[in-house]
């Protein structure tokens, strides 16, 4: 309930912009929104709700422009960073890197052009290259299903990890989840690779766990997409030692199993909406209307959600 709260405080916070904005100076204000690809679902979320602040905020506020632009990869979006700066002459930006070290350096050169800075979700290796961080907490987002998988087990079996993509992030989610495994110290975690927040990578990884470890008690795979490949290579081995999948961020298709109690080993989830990115925008954007800043920190808090809260963090209509 407490992320349902902040949410909603984030969402009052942003909506409050459509009904000052005529107090505000109107000075021109172009808002860059830069964001990965929708590779899969859950920055297909992200896309999706990025320009929904678009076309909400563009109605609202005729000093304001915002740009969204997509890169499937760092050289990509470090190229649309320049593209944003020196043709569409964005003077505030929001951006979610694809990765944070290749893509700090080119965020720098534009806070260095006197562009207005909101760094999202994943957190940039060098914090001087942004004015506003605003992300969900990744540490709890690794604490919650340590503590979920250490419990469900009684304390004692073997665990394979599936990480994301080399950022902040995971590592804060990762090393989250092992700190918090140490209050089990009968749990055994065989291996933690990459599947870089995709069920088709996710897929081969769990492969080869399968092949190697004869005995595998839980997965920890550190997002939704990520456990469908899990669960269909477990499916395809026939597998039955497996007794629970932890995925995360409540993609609208493992929140609907939850609640449906249709697969026994999804048990739970932690809270992590992509719709993160549209209160970033719309806050990015009432500051800059005011010529003020945001607070250098908003984090939104990840919680449990089990069967019981499950209908709470369903959203049928959105992509993720």
């Amino acid at each position: 309930m407490k992320t349902i709260t902040r949410r909603l405080a984030l969402t009052a916070v942003a909506l409050a912009a459509f009904g000052a904005t005529s107090s505000f100076a109107q000075n021109k204000v172009v808002l860059g929104v830069s964001i990965p690809a929708a590779t899969h679902s859950f920055m297909a979320g992200v896309v999706f709700w990025a320009n929904q602040a678009k076309a909400e905020l563009e109605k609202a506020n005729p000093g304001l422009e915002v740009i969204v632009k997509t890169a499937s990869g760092s050289p990509e979006q470090a190229n649309q960073l320049q593209d944003l700066l020196t043709v569409n002459k964005i003077n505030a930006l929001v951006v979610l890197p694809f990765e944070s070290a290749a893509l700090t350096k080119p965020v720098a050169q534009l806070k260095g052009k006197g562009v207005y800075v909101t760094v999202v979700d994943r957190g940039l290796t060098d914090t001087s290259a942004q004015d506003a961080y605003v992300a969900p907490n990744n540490t709890t987002f690794g604490e919650v299903p340590a503590a979920y998988i250490g419990k469900a087990l009684g304390g004692k079996g073997n665990v394979v990890v599936l990480r994301g993509i080399a950022s902040n992030v995971d590592n804060e989610r990762n090393d989250a989840f092992n700190a918090g495994l140490k209050a089990f110290p009968g749990i055994k975690v065989l291996d933690a690779k990459y599947g870089n927040w995709n069920r088709d990578d996710a897929f081969k990884v769990m492969q080869d766990y399968l092949t190697r470890f004869p005995q595998i008690d839980a997965v920890w795979a550190a997002d939704d997409d990520m456990s469908v490949g899990v669960l269909k290579a477990i499916d395809q081995a026939k597998r039955t030692d497996i007794k629970l999948v932890f995925g995360g961020a409540g993609a609208k298709g493992s929140i609907k199993t939850l609640m449906d109690g249709s697969d026994p080993r999804i048990q739970a989830n932690v809270s992590y909406s992509p719709k993160f990115i549209y209160d970033a925008v719309k806050m990015t954007a009432e500051a800059r209307l005011k010529g003020a800043k945001l607070p250098a920190n908003t984090i939104i808090p990840s919680v449990l959600i089990t069967k019981d809260t499950a209908r709470n963090f369903y959203f049928p209509n959105s992509p993720f």
